[in-house]
């Protein structure tokens, strides 16, 4: 019975490219959607170790460790492998495939235009110094979701033009080899014969949490991230975490606790609107930090306590995790082997469609 039960949930399919431990930002951005829809959907979460190449190609043994913090991660938020599947990307050959056979899709052009690519380019200052595979990654991503067949993806804002692009992929592949009309609505495509779903997006409660640390010179705050080491981690201790709000930036404008201070744009009041379960205590606060009566040290204080409360036991159950890594690590083996199974008979499917299955 639960079998069956299991095989009426829709799918769900997202993951991460391992580039450090995750943090904050991917818990409201994509990771906390996750745990709660374990129970909703048939969930894919994909370790796209392949992808971390396309910028650190010379760093090997980095990936190597991502790839086991990611995994670590997921555990101790709460994906659990009974109700989940978790798998490593470059054990699935079939997402080569996939990738090879979409690229014929998708206009050079059209891949440049993305705004993620562009943004890459510029925030690493790339210039013209990058792999071909770096360009191929967006293709790659389509593969890795189309090869699974999802019904909706988790993702942070940031990842929106790379679904725009796997959904025009699945249109275009239905209409080419399947038939689908090129009117037909898109909830429809399944239905009149296409292959593979133009999946749903499904962004997180936070669309893009800002970093710690000061704006950019255009006075823009930077979003959180590893290389900007602007982030609070997953993974991080009460101390480190004390630590990182205390030099947290605010309203620089106020120099004194009695100054009337600005809650816009301030990291300090973005994370208690997104973190701080006490919205009361949060909307009274913002009002006294407006006309000067609070300080910054008291609302500090706060967060601290606010975020002490949602990291720890996640990093608690984390220590017993990395204590048991040949475990670990066979949850993953197991995950990837399911993934296997369904990504092989999507690539089966999709040859069928191609007239390219000749045994």
């Amino acid at each position: 019975m639960t079998k069956i039960k299991e095989l009426m949930k829709p799918r769900l399919l997202t993951g991460d490219t391992p580039t450090g431990r995750l943090h904050l930002g991917h818990w409201v951005g994509s990771v906390e959607n996750r745990v709660l829809l374990q129970d909703d959907y048939d969930c894919y979460f994909l370790i796209a170790n392949i992808h971390a190449f396309t910028t650190r190609a010379d760093r090997p043994e980095e990936i190597h460790q991502s790839v086991v913090d990611i995994l670590l991660d997921y555990l101790a938020v709460g994906i659990d492998p009974k109700r989940s599947t978790i798998f490593l990307q470059s054990e699935v050959s079939a997402l080569s495939d996939l990738t090879y056979f979409f690229s014929m899709l998708i206009p050079f052009p059209r891949l440049m235009r993305n705004p993620t690519i562009k943004d890459e380019i510029r925030d690493k200052g790339l210039g013209d110094n990058y792999s071909f595979g770096f360009l191929l990654y967006p293709v790659g991503q389509v593969a890795d979701i189309l090869a699974f067949r999802p019904q909706i993806v988790p993702v942070g804002e940031d990842q929106i033009p790379h679904l725009e692009m796997t959904r025009e992929v699945a249109r275009r592949f239905n209409q080419l080899y399947c038939g689908v009309d090129s009117h037909a609505e898109d909830q429809d495509h399944l239905a009149l014969g296409g292959l593979f779903p133009v999946v749903e997006v499904k962004l997180g409660r936070s669309r893009r949490l800002v970093g710690i640390g000061q704006p950019n010179a255009e006075g823009n705050l930077l979003k959180m991230s590893k290389s900007l080491n602007n982030a609070i981690f997953l993974s991080d201790d009460p101390d480190t975490i004390a630590k990182k709000i205390k030099s947290m930036y605010t309203d620089p404008k106020r120099l004194k606790a009695t100054d009337k201070g600005s809650v816009e744009n301030n990291p300090l009041w973005i994370f208690h609107e997104a973190f701080n379960p006490d919205q009361a205590w949060v909307t009274e606060a913002e009002q006294r930090y407006r006309e000067g009566t609070i300080g910054d040290v008291e609302c500090k204080k706060r967060l601290i306590e606010v975020l002490v409360d949602l990291i720890e036991p996640i990093r608690q159950r984390r220590l017993v995790y990395e204590n048991n890594l040949d475990q670990v690590l066979a949850i993953l083996r197991e995950g990837t082997a399911k993934a296997n199974d369904v990504a092989s008979a999507t690539a089966k499917l999709a040859k069928a469609a191609m007239k390219q299955l000749y045994f």
